[in-house]
């Protein structure tokens, strides 16, 4: 088989292409495919498969490269590992967003899970560590629906937990009050729309952005709810935003139960509903891992740092004796 990619530019090319086409050499080796270029014009013959591969990460290449105006050696080592890793078609499970990417595709199995989960229930937990795209393809997967017309509003909802330290009183009205505790929403919905856009929708209660506490009460129709941090729910907080579900509607819940900043005593409430509703027709349970993070490569060697910390702490105490 044989495939061809035409870059944007020629200044492009030359970032995805990396020094001295070195970005090229290591897709050869990654997928087994012969890869020549010639100003913005690129050539991959080889295995159906594999040719697929590797103008999949060409155009991840190229992405990167006109977001940033640089694709690092580690960034396109990661870029290059991730599609190498992964064997699902991403355009299967591509969705539609407003901005300037148009389609979102998943870089790993663990998300094109999760997106088959949401797709497939209307109530979806997805747990895993910081990076693996837990909130992004949540909000990203709320904003296809509302562009294809299939709900009314997006809901987006945050526990105003600190994590670890206290603030003290904020300054400001309600919305200057909470808007730290929601800052990440506002960054994945700025990433996937223009910003005027953005807050047109928000001017218009169509995109709505609140704490925890403002849901209970209210029943919520022809919409996507997405409950983000909910490792930092106890489970009455859980049962109430859960309850918020009407007709027609999708909620996700995510959070990463290794980061719960509840006091000691409580447990969390997305534990406790996972364990509760797992088995349950229409809800669906997805559990990402380090091999989802797709954030620098150094956030997945944080998090195995911390796994194999941890591991070495329980056979300690188990040596000792005391469990």
């Amino acid at each position: 088989m044989e495939k061809k990619i035409t870059l944007a530019s020629e200044s492009i090319a030359s970032l995805v292409f990396g020094p001295a086409d070195e970005y090229l050499r290591q897709i050869r080796k990654a997928f087994d495919v012969r890869v020549s270029a010639r100003g913005e014009e690129v050539k991959i013959s080889g295995d159906s498969e594999n040719c697929a591969k590797a103008a999949k990460a060409i155009e991840r290449l190229e992405k990167t490269g006109k977001k940033r105006k640089e694709v690092s050696p580690e960034e396109a080592r990661n870029i290059i590992t991730q599609v190498s890793k992964t064997d699902l078609d991403p355009s299967a499970y591509s969705i539609e967003v407003y901005s300037h990417k148009a389609v979102v595709e998943p870089f790993t199995d663990g998300q094109a899970d999760y997106l088959k989960q949401m797709i497939e229930n209307d109530l979806t937990f997805c747990t895993g560590p910081a990076g693996t795209g837990k909130t992004y393809l949540a909000v990203a997967m709320a904003v296809s629906m509302l562009k294809k017309q299939q709900i009314r509003k997006i809901v987006l909802v945050r526990p105003a937990v600190e994590a670890g330290e206290k603030l003290g009183f904020l300054p400001g009205d309600i919305e200057a009050k909470v808007n730290p505790y929601l800052r990440p929403l506002f960054d994945s919905l700025e990433d996937l729309m223009e910003y005027g856009q953005m807050r047109k929708l928000m001017s218009l209660d169509v995109i709505e952005i609140i704490p925890l506490a403002f849901m209970r009460g209210r029943t919520l129709n022809e919409a996507v709810i997405i409950c983000d941090e909910a490792q930092n729910t106890t489970p009455s907080q859980m049962m109430m935003f859960l309850t918020r579900l009407g007709r027609d509607s999708k909620m996700i819940v995510t959070g990463d139960l290794t980061q719960v900043d509840l006091e000691a005593r409580n447990k969390s409430g997305l534990s406790d509903a996972i364990e509760t509703l797992s088995d349950i027709d229409g809800v669906g349970c997805c559990e990402l891992s380090r091999n989802d993070i797709v954030r620098h490569n150094l956030v997945q060697n944080i998090v195995k740092a911390y796994e194999r910390r941890k591991e070495k702490l329980v056979e300690k105490v188990k040596r000792e004796g005391m469990i």
